[in-house]
């Protein structure tokens, strides 16, 4: 599986991102790897990597066994009419990126029952960190390409029905993250510290809690009771955090962007 050929359909953000990140295994053959885009200028920096750089989508789909779908979904069913004379269910794997483009809908328009994995990924899959939520459909164990994913961080398999949700909690939720660490930054400029030190100081504390939570298992309370002693400094900032509507804005802005996505 590790000689597969795979090919990017559309490689932009996230696109790059997957590329970056199987470039970064060793493993991984980036001669392999063939990206596609109509401006290729900004793909430049991969090609010196050793990978392969079109704007014809149907010879990348001739000679690959992955193709992943990287365009944004109002040209997904451009993209598939173009590639879909040269989909072969016995060659090749569909892997979609398109938010709310679902199995079904990628079924329909590619008229053949090729096996289809429906991903949502993150931005952090550019240094392997990314929380990758997949469904599937006509895809047995042999046809898994969960590997690949596997290269750029973490892989979950969820219902279909879901992946709206996991959008926004994995997709959306690093940008929230990003800017829960950005505020923290600033006020730690506030009360004294230069950014570049705030910066390293917030950072590594973010990624500590992290890694607490993802290797103790517990709950965040179970956690965070650790560090509330009675009439300390923590709980007088937590309680004036949620007077001020911490959690329950996060919360609200979690389903905004839900709702978005549902409409």
């Amino acid at each position: 599986m590790r000689d597969l050929k795979i090919a990017i359909i559309g490689c932009g953000n996230i696109g790059s991102s997957i590329a970056n990140g199987l470039i970064a295994d060793k493993d991984f053959k980036a001669s392999n790897l063939t990206l596609t885009k109509r401006n290729l200028t900004s793909l430049e920096s991969l090609k010196k990597a050793g990978v392969n750089l079109t704007s014809d989508n149907i010879e990348a789909v001739k000679n690959s066994n992955i193709i992943i779908i990287g365009v944004k979904p109002y040209m997904v069913k451009e993209v598939i009419s173009e590639i879909r004379e040269h989909i072969d269910n016995k060659k090749h794997t569909i892997i979609s990126l398109a938010t709310g483009f679902t199995t079904d809908a990628l079924h329909d328009n590619l008229k053949t029952d090729v096996p289809i994995y429906r991903v949502m990924p993150n931005i952090a899959a550019e240094i392997n960190e990314s929380m990758t939520c997949v469904c599937h459909k006509f895809a047995n164990e042999e046809q898994n390409n969960e590997w690949i994913l596997n290269k750029i961080g973490k892989t979950l398999f969820i219902k279909e029905d879901l992946m709206e949700a996991a959008t926004v909690l994995g997709a959306c939720g690093i940008a929230y993250a990003l800017r829960f660490i950005r505020g923290m930054i600033q006020g730690g400029i506030q009360i004294g510290f230069d950014a570049k030190t705030a910066n390293a100081i917030v950072n590594q504390t973010v990624k500590g809690a992290a890694e607490l939570l993802i290797k103790n298992g517990k709950h965040p309370e179970v956690e965070i009771d650790k560090v509330t002693t009675p009439k300390g400094y923590t709980i007088i900032g937590l309680n004036e955090m949620e007077h001020q509507g911490f959690s329950s804005s996060l919360i609200k802005g979690i389903l905004a962007s839900y709702n978005k996505i549902e409409k």
